[in-house]
């Protein structure tokens, strides 16, 4: 079992306290939606909810598939992808890291040692941007929920 020294786990910019927060924010989230089927229909763009205008593009998710992408990451954050291979069952991330696989297909044949260390802070970099803009997410899926169906506020 790898150990975690207490130096980044207390350094808040380290990779593993942000993966902390994103899934505090997601259990955080999980815990006080209790039933995350009101969250359907309903848009997530505050202003749009407002106004009641109809979604945008098909892109736009409501609060419900916004609902599940989060719980999808975290639980392949927490389980990893091949759990999720077993059970036969595609991710949202699952799908996306394929899709870039497949992509990167016809590029990768030039070198795959190339500039590692450069690949490597690329992606650590996209990571924590990704983790940082989630944990936002959830925490604010969380407060509109709390707002608008613990508060009793609910209008659809």
């Amino acid at each position: 079992m790898m150990q975690i020294s207490s130096d980044s786990v207390g350094n808040k910019h380290s990779l593993i306290n942000v993966m902390h927060r994103f899934i505090a924010a997601t259990n955080n989230m999980d815990e006080t939606i209790m039933v995350p089927s009101l969250l359907r229909d309903m848009p997530l763009d505050e202003h749009q909810a407002n106004n009641n205008e109809p979604p945008c593009s098909d892109k736009q998710r409501d609060m419900y598939e916004h609902y599940l992408l989060l719980k999808s990451i975290k639980n392949d954050m927490e389980w990893g992808l091949l759990k999720r291979e077993v059970s036969s069952g595609a991710s949202f991330l699952e799908m996306a890291v394929k899709r870039e696989e497949q992509q990167q297909n016809g590029d990768m044949h030039m070198d795959d040692n190339s500039d590692l260390e450069h690949q490597f802070h690329y992606h650590l970099r996209g990571l924590f941007g990704v983790l940082s803009k989630l944990t936002m997410q959830a925490d604010h899926l969380t407060n509109r929920y709390k707002r608008e169906i613990g508060g009793g506020n609910f209008m659809r």
